[in-house]
């Protein structure tokens, strides 16, 4: 992910090129994630708490289209 200023290119706009890459790499996603720290324990609790949610968004949306 090395980003080098191209011919014609502005500072500006290496800048935007360089963020897009970022964002789309999942890197600051990662960051994010890894910022403190969660047991194995924490974590599958927090999977199911979010599997949970998107079936019920999920049923949501299905009820939803039905009507």
């Amino acid at each position: 992910m090395t980003s080098s200023l191209r011919d014609e290119e502005s500072f500006d706009s290496l800048l935007r090129r360089f963020n897009r890459e970022v964002m789309n790499s999942g890197v600051m996603t990662d960051v994010r994630r890894k910022r403190f720290f969660v047991t194995k324990g924490e974590q599958r609790r927090i999977d199911v708490r979010k599997g949970r949610r998107r079936a019920r968004i999920r049923q949501l949306r299905s009820q939803h289209r039905e009507m």
